[in-house]
């Protein structure tokens, strides 16, 4: 059995606006085995908590996850994850498909709410991933 835990945030500056999202993947133990991160060109703070889950939800499929807990700061994703608030949002309703497709490949995955501050790394990474994107974007508008 391999079980892993996953730490997952996203944001938007502007909201919609640049985004990114970040993973932080740990053994159950709490050692670091992967951080991953990602950019997205123009999206909500949703959309990009969405893309974050779904970066860990691949991750876990590749490496052959069979449990995988997923914490996350936002209680929209979290409920929306657990059947406990409806997806009334036309943009999250792939997304969450996506998400549900790919956890059940893994066979269980769980879903907790924590606070901001116990999301601290992976919200780290997510503004890593739109400072690199800002900086790109930057250097491509500049003569």
């Amino acid at each position: 059995m391999s079980r892993f835990v996953a730490n997952v945030d996203g944001g938007a500056r502007g909201n919609p606006g640049l985004a990114g999202w970040g993973v932080v993947l740990q053994s159950p133990e709490g050692a670091v085995i992967a951080e991953l991160k990602g950019a997205l060109a123009y999206a909500t703070n949703n959309v990009a908590e969405y893309h974050g889950l779904l970066a860990a939800l691949s991750w876990g499929v590749d490496h052959g996850a069979t449990e995988l807990h997923v914490r996350s700061d936002s209680l929209l994703l979290v409920h929306q994850m657990n059947g406990v608030y409806k997806v009334k949002n036309e943009g999250l309703k792939p997304l969450r498909g996506r998400a549900l497709l790919l956890a059940a490949k893994i066979g269980r995955v769980t879903y907790e709410h924590v606070p901001r501050e116990r999301n601290a790394h992976a919200d780290k990474l997510a503004n890593q991933a739109m400072d690199e994107a800002a900086r790109q974007t930057d250097n491509q508008i500049t003569p």
